[in-house]
Order: C-alpha cells, then sequence, then structure tokens
C-alpha cells in the first residue's frame, strides 16, 4: 500500500551560535513583521538574538532571545517549524490540534524535556495519578512545577492537561501521552518550549 508523505512537526530551537534553515527561517519571519533589519543569513547572531527578544516583549512572552516551539509558534501566526527534509517516517496517525485562523492560546512559555509515553508502554498502568484513562491530551508532571490540572499547549501536538506524575519526572521534566506505543516511540525524548494556557 502506498502513501503520501506529510511533513512531519519538529522542534526548533534557535538560539546564540545556531546556524542553519531553521534560523534562516525564523530570521525571515521576523524580517517581514518588522523586528530584524539585516539579512537571514542563517546565522543567530547578536542581531537575531536582540529581534527575538523585541518580538518575545511585544507579545508578552518570556524574553529570553531563544526562539523555541513556543515563541515559533506565535512568530509564525499559529504553525508548527516543518523541516524541509522528507522525514524517514511517517505518522500512523494523526490529530486534529490547531488550525490556521484559530485563536492563539494565551500563556507563558516554559522549557521543558519531554517524553512519549503510552498506556501499552511495558510496565505502565492504563490509568493516570488522577485516576483517568492515559491517552492523547495527557501529560505527567512535577506537581511542584506544573500543578495538576494546569492546561498546556504543546506545538504540533495540541492542548493537554496535567492529570498524571511519576517518580523520575522532576522539574521540568514532562511525559506526553499518546495513544499508542508506537506513537509514543515516535515522539521519543525531545526539548520542547511548551505554553502554560493562561484561563481567560
Amino acid at each position: 500500500m502506498c502513501c503520501t508523505a506529510v511533513p512531519a512537526a519538529a522542534s526548533i530551537l534557535v538560539k546564540q551560535g545556531s546556524t542553519g534553515e531553521a534560523v534562516r527561517h525564523v530570521q525571515e519571519l521576523l524580517i517581514e513583521q518588522g523586528f530584524l533589519e539585516s539579512a537571514a543569513d542563517g546565522d543567530c547572531g547578536p542581531l537575531t538574538v536582540a529581534a527575538i527578544k523585541k518580538f518575545q516583549k511585544a507579545r508578552g512572552l518570556t524574553v529570553d532571545g531563544i526562539c523555541g516551539d513556543g515563541t515559533y509558534y506565535y512568530l509564525s501566526g499559529g504553525k508548527t517549524y516543518e523541516r524541509k527534509e522528507t522525514p524517514a517516517k511517517t505518522r500512523t496517525k494523526a490529530h486534529a490540534v490547531h488550525h490556521e485562523g484559530d485563536s492563539i492560546p494565551t500563556g507563558h512559555a516554559m522549557y521543558v524535556s519531554a517524553s512519549g509515553y503510552s498506556a501499552y508502554d511495558p510496565g505502565n498502568s492504563k490509568h493516570t495519578a488522577s485516576g483517568t484513562l492515559v491517552r492523547h491530551g495527557v501529560i505527567a508532571v512535577d506537581p511542584n512545577m506544573i500543578p495538576l490540572g494546569t492546561r498546556v499547549f504543546i506545538p504540533g501536538y495540541g492542548e493537554a492537561v496535567a492529570e498524571d506524575i511519576g517518580g523520575s519526572i522532576k522539574g521540568h521534566r514532562i511525559d506526553v501521552a499518546f495513544d499508542s506505543h508506537e506513537e509514543a516511540l515516535a515522539f521519543g525524548r525531545r526539548d520542547l518550549e511548551i505554553i502554560i494556557i493562561e484561563e481567560t
């Protein structure tokens, strides 16, 4: 059976010293929106860092001069970053997470180390610490860092609620739940910028 490859959302991290296509893309967006006056050369130097900070300040985000998934989400108008390379694997299951034109959630960005997990992983329970089912839309957190019940937005994944905890989840670390073991493996472990959603 043949299927069309769909570009998979990828994490983005542009900071001082970064180089490459992702940097060039972020620079182009900053130039388009009037935050950067130099050329898009693919090299994240002091001018690009300053432009990212100006953008973050204008949007009420954490001002750190680093464009991760959360900052990029706002910069791109609600899109998730897609690498230009063709991915080696295609996703077996897709979830509708956000459509262009929808309102972008407001909140503050937080950098975390995230791992995928599911109820079908060896040794895992089918229920969270809150008593709900482990499923897409749930994250496991350190409740001292992110209180249970907190709503978050994960670019490329969608909204999720902190309903689970784990012994190895401490500080800026989360586990992101999926509906299958294969999806959890495909997600793997990655550093992300998530948005802690502020209730309005």
